[in-house]
C-alpha cells in the first residue's frame, strides 16, 4: 500500500539479525498487502562510522550512534533490537515507555529477571495501544505454520510425545574465536538459549502446551578459545550442548536437545510431534517439506507422507512465487513483520508477546537449574 498511513522504524544493531531483519523490513511491502506501510527511518549501532556504513548499504533513511536518539524522534514508531541479550531489558523497557512498538531478538533476556521487567512494562504499555513481539522466526516457516493448523485441527488427536533438537556444528574447530555468543555476560547461556530458546518455542507454538517441568544437563567441550583480536586466550563461559526432557500441561512428554557440535548439522531445527490420530516431523534443512502420518488409514496405506509447503493456500506462501518454487531463511522474517505490523494496524497483541517470550526464559532458567543439580526434575513457574 505505497499510499497507506506509515510507521516509521528505528532498528538497535546490525550485525547478522539487523542484516536479516533489513531485508524483511525492505520487502514486506511488495509481497504482502498490509493496512500501514513500514519506513526504515533510522539504524542505531555503537561506532558512528559503522552505522552510516550499514545504513547506506541495508537501506535505512539515517543513522545514530545512540539508540537513545531514537526515542526522541516523533518519525520513528517502531523499535526493533537486533542486539545481543545484554542489551534487550534496557533498550525494550525504554523504548515502551516512550510510547513506541518493540520487537525485540530472542531469547527475550539474559535472565528471568530482566524478561519479567520486560514482560512487565509491555503490560503497562498495552492500554496505550502500545505493542510488543518477541522475534521466534520460525513460527512463520509456513510448514511449521501447516504443522499447527494440523494439531489446532485435531488431526493429530490427543498429542503425547514431542522430541525437538536443534543441531549446528560452527564452533567444533577449537581455534574458532571466543565471539560474545560464547560469553555469558554477552549471551546469558549458550547453544541453551542461543537455539534451544527456539525449539522450546517452536515446540510448543505447534502442540499447543506449555513446558511445566524438566530435568536437564549441559556440557561445554572446548572450554578455553582463541581472543577475536588474537591477544591470547579466553574462558568460553556458556555450555556448548544442553538436553533436557519435559512435561507439558496438555500431558504430552518431549526430548530437546541444542548443540553447536552436531558435526555436518548446519541449521537442523527437527521437530516431531506423536499423537493418537497421526505423527508430524519437521527439519529445517528441509523447511518447504512436512511429514505427516494419518494414522486414521488402512495398514496398507500407513506411513509418512511429504507434503511439499508451497500452494497458495499454505501460510504464507500465496503472497510469493508458484507452488513449487521455494523460500528461504529470510521469508520467515518478513513473514514475522507482516504479522507484527498487521497486529499493531488492527490494535490487537501480537504472538509470541513478551509474555511468551518471559516462559521461555524461565524454561531455559529450568534447565540450567537442573543441570547445576545433577538433572534434578525442576518444575517451571506459569
Amino acid at each position: 500500500m505505497e499510499n497507506g498511513p506509515t510507521l516509521g522504524v528505528g532498528m538497535v544493531g546490525h550485525a547478522f539479525m539487523g542484516r536479516v531483519h533489513s531485508q524483511a523490513w525492505r520487502n514486506v511491502s511488495a509481497f504482502f498487502d498490509l493496512p500501514v506501510r513500514p519506513v526504515m527511518a533510522a539504524l542505531s549501532g555503537l561506532s558512528r562510522e559503522r552505522a552510516a556504513a550499514a545504513a547506506d548499504s541495508l537501506g535505512w533513511a539515517t543513522s545514530e550512534s545512540d539508540w537513545r536518539e531514537l526515542l526522541k524522534r516523533d518519525d520513528i514508531h517502531i523499535i526493533d533490537i537486533c542486539t545481543p541479550g545484554d542489551t534487550h531489558a534496557e533498550i525494550a523497557i525504554a523504548a515502551l515507555e516512550a510510547g513506541k512498538h518493540v520487537l525485540c531478538e530472542k531469547p527475550l533476556a539474559n535472565s528471568v529477571a530482566e524478561a519479567e521487567a520486560m514482560a512487565e512494562a509491555a503490560r503497562d504499555a498495552a492500554p496505550l495501544g502500545i505493542r510488543n513481539m518477541a522475534a521466534f522466526n520460525y513460527r512463520r516457516v509456513p510448514a511449521v505454520a501447516y504443522a499447527r493448523s494440523l494439531v489446532a485441527a485435531g488431526r493429530l488427536g490427543e498429542i503425547r510425545h514431542i522430541r525437538a533438537q536443534y543441531l549446528q556444528d560452527w564452533i567444533v574447530d577449537p581455534e574458532h574465536p571466543l565471539v560474545w555468543r560464547l560469553r555469558k555476560d554477552k549471551a546469558g547461556s549458550g547453544a541453551l538459549g542461543d537455539i534451544g530458546a527456539h525449539i522450546i518455542d517452536t515446540a510448543q507454538f505447534v502442540s499447543g502446551q506449555s513446558i511445566t517441568g524438566v530435568s536437564g544437563l549441559s556440557t561445554t567441550f572446548i572450554p578455553v578459545r582463541p581472543l577475536p583480536d588474537g591477544s591470547g586466550h579466553g574462558e568460553v563461559t556458556v555450555d556448548d550442548a544442553a538436553l533436557f526432557l519435559a512435561r507439558l500441561d496438555g500431558g504430552a512428554i518431549a526430548s530437546f536437545e541444542a548443540t553447536r557440535f552436531a558435526t555436518g548439522r548446519k541449521n537442523s531445527l527437527r521437530l516431531e510431534i506423536n499423537g493418537s490420530l497421526g505423527s508430524l516431523a519437521f527439519d529445517f534443512e528441509a523447511m518447504n517439506e512436512l511429514e505427516f502420518h494419518d494414522h486414521t488409514l488402512p495398514g496398507a496405506e500407513s506411513g509418512f507422507r511429504r507434503v511439499l509447503v508451497t500452494e497458495a493456500d499454505h501460510p504464507y506462501a500465496g503472497a510469493w512465487w508458484p507452488p513449487g518454487h521455494g523460500l528461504g531463511y529470510e521469508h520467515t522474517f518478513t513473514h514475522q513483520i507482516r504479522d507484527f505490523l498487521a497486529a499493531i494496524s488492527e490494535n490487537r497483541d501480537p504472538a509470541p508477546s513478551f509474555t511468551d517470550g518471559l516462559h521461555v526464559q524461565r524454561v531455559i532458567d529450568a534447565v540450567e537449574r537442573s543441570a547445576a543439580t545433577e538433572s534434578r526434575w525442576t518444575p517451571v513457574a506459569a
